[in-house]
């Protein structure tokens, strides 16, 4: 344990840093629509980055996790709610897995 303990302070140290910076060195408010539609954007595209591709790997099966995707997709865009979509889409693929594997 003894020999974690610099790592666990540089880590919080940075941690800590990254987060006091931002407060302490940008106190304007920032009126540029550019970088404020850049900063509110962000968080959504890195968020579908990290979720879109795990979606083809999460059944095992990269037909049933294609329909589940287009279900997903199909149902998002005619304006159905996240708990209506996540679950077309998980029983799509349950039941494609069902189907063809079971």
């Amino acid at each position: 344990m003894k020999q974690y303990l610099p790592y666990i302070i540089v880590m919080s140290l940075v941690t800590y840093l990254i987060r006091m910076l931002p407060l302490t060195l940008f106190r304007k408010e920032w009126k540029n629509p550019f970088l404020l539609s850049f900063l509110y954007y962000v968080p959504y595209a890195v968020l579908g980055a990290m979720t879109f591709p795990a979606i083809f790997t999460a059944t095992g099966d990269y037909v049933s996790s294609l329909v589940a995707a287009g279900a997903a997709i199909l149902l998002a865009y005619r304006g159905k709610g996240l708990v209506t979509v996540a679950i077309a889409a998980c029983l799509c693929a349950y039941l494609m897995i069902l189907l063809f594997h079971g």
